[in-house]
């Protein structure tokens, strides 16, 4: 059985780019399961790189890390529902990706190894026709992606300025509609 965990990393809740993604989840089986987090109502403590640190070790330092690492290692694919912001992904979705850091290292976790066998989807508004400006936000996931093993399932993306707009984007909702098509 599929379990497909959103992370939905905008700065605001209701946004194009959560939309997007709702919009695209609607064609998957009733059979599939679906869990979704806004990472605005759980947020995860600053990271802090200690790979190297002698005498420290990482450990889950809030509910709300241990809620995103459980929900992660449950599902069969993750869909990174992100903006593009500056070009790239949001600051709590970086942050999401840089505490995969850290639950790599978690002991008797085997975060990387169990990550190997999910799909990595994104999902992401932008307010440009032009969407060469999702390159970077695109490549960073794909990139983690085969870093981690992880198929990459591909990337819907969607036009949306003002909150709503992606709801009178014919376009963005048709790719929505189909992105999943594939998903048994």
């Amino acid at each position: 059985m599929r379990k497909f965990l959103f992370i939905l990393g905008s700065a605001r809740n209701d946004g194009n780019t959560e939309h997007l993604a709702r919009s695209a989840a609607r064609s998957l089986s009733p059979s599939t399961k679906q869990t979704w987090i806004h990472l605005l109502e759980h947020r995860l403590p600053l990271f802090e790189d200690i790979r190297h640190h002698e005498s420290r070790k990482y450990s889950i330092a809030s509910a709300s890390e241990k809620l995103l690492l459980d929900a992660t290692l449950d599902a069969t694919d993750i869909v990174i529902a992100s903006p593009v912001y500056w070009y790239s992904i949001s600051a709590a979705t970086k942050l999401y990706l840089d505490h995969w850091s850290g639950w790599m290292r978690l002991e008797g976790i085997d975060f990387k190894m169990r990550m190997a066998a999910k799909t990595l989807w994104a999902d992401s508004a932008l307010s440009d026709d032009d969407w060469s400006g999702a390159q970077p936000l695109i490549d960073t996931l794909r990139l983690s992606a085969e870093y981690m093993k992880m198929n990459w399932g591909g990337v819907l993306l969607g036009y949306g300025n003002r909150p709503g707009d992606v709801l009178n984007h014919e376009d963005s909702l048709e790719r929505a509609e189909k992105f999943f098509a594939d998903v048994r």
